[in-house]
């Protein structure tokens, strides 16, 4: 994997600061005290909440800062799973509405940031080392745009485009374009699917509650059994889990059916976003589901369908394809804007 080295237009020149980033998700919220000096961000203290626990992230925020007595950070870096939109956000997967200049304002911290939680992975790919990145096809390392693929909550899409000398982070919703279906099964699927929702996006499909839906779609649709002993883990346990988790362990052949699907979706909205912005420079996965299905990830359907496009299967085939394995990449990212990227 080649160093990524990001455009960051402030630096703090040998000053020292407490800066405080936070990574919001639909499942969890993590936050993290980080020391700032020149260049250099070292984590000190995190903790990571149940974000449907709480009504606000007011709410977190206060719980968090209770441990600061004397010396609280001054800079705060927040990075939504939702569209940030002239410093504010609706999230998209909880009922919440945050406001950087209103937080800035509230309780006056000197530097408040707000930015997407995929852009924010990209920003942390310049923080993570070579063992927290493991490559799944090592293709031509070149310079070129990159590609972040994020599903876990949700399905999450970023970009960075490379410049000539830096690479500069960029957030998108592509997540939420709408499904393609290219086979007679994946129509099959999209009418199932279409009971239920008016429009399906990749995120419908491409994610931990796509998941489930694929499973379920094969069960009640296409006629895979269900035994006692699965019914009884999914009604207890996260659905999504229990089907990856089954499907890895060869244990049930609607789990293993719904994987493959899985995988061969994820892979072709990778194609789509690749050829869409060029990502010569690579394609990284990340996000909560990703690694814990990397055995899937490593076998050859992933690339084999990731590579299928037609008059562009030359471009694919040299892309190099890397699964972000470190869970706090985001928050690291989020942590490496709130020092160095631009000020509101």
């Amino acid at each position: 994997m080649n160093n990524i080295s990001l455009y960051l237009p402030n630096r703090l020149q040998g000053r020292e600061a407490l800066l405080l980033a936070a990574d919001i998700g639909g499942t969890k919220t993590s936050l993290g005290t980080f020391k700032v000096k020149g260049t250099v961000i070292t984590l000190l203290n995190e903790q990571t909440f149940p974000s449907s626990g709480y009504l606000s992230f007011d709410d977190i925020l206060d719980e968090y800062l209770q441990g600061y007595v004397d010396s609280p950070p001054n800079i705060l870096s927040i990075g939504v799973a939702g569209p940030v939109v002239d410093h504010a956000v609706k999230l998209t997967n909880l009922s919440w509405n945050i406001d950087a200049r209103l937080i800035q304002q509230n309780r006056g911290w000197d530097k408040v940031c707000l930015l997407n939680d995929l852009e924010a992975t990209a920003y942390g790919l310049a923080g993570v080392a070579e063992d927290d990145v493991a490559t799944i096809y090592s293709g031509v390392q070149q310079d070129g745009n990159i590609a972040v693929l994020a599903p876990g909550t949700g399905l999450g899409e970023a970009g960075l485009f490379w410049d000539g000398a830096f690479y500069r982070p960029f957030a998108t919703e592509g997540g939420h374009s709408e499904f393609a279906p290219r086979t007679e099964l994946d129509i099959e699927l999209f009418r199932y699917l279409r009971k239920s929702s008016r429009l399906i996006s990749w995120e419908h499909l491409i994610s931990g509650a796509g998941i489930y839906s694929i499973y379920s779609f094969l069960r009640d649709v296409k006629g895979y059994k269900e035994p006692a002993w699965l019914s009884e883990k999914l009604r207890a346990d996260d659905p999504a889990a229990v089907v990856s988790h089954t499907a890895m362990r060869e244990l049930n052949d609607a789990c293993v059916k719904a994987m493959q699907l899985f995988v061969s979706y994820m892979a072709r909205e990778a194609t789509s976003l690749v050829l869409k912005l060029k990502a010569t420079g690579g394609l990284f996965l990340g996000g909560g589901i990703p690694p814990k299905i990397y055995p899937l990830l490593r076998n050859e359907l992933f690339r084999e369908q990731f590579v299928q496009s037609d008059r562009m299967e030359r471009l694919l085939q040299d892309v190099p394809i890397h699964l972000i394995l470190k869970s706090r990449t985001a928050l690291i990212g989020a942590a490496y804007y709130g020092a160095f990227g631009e000020d509101i």
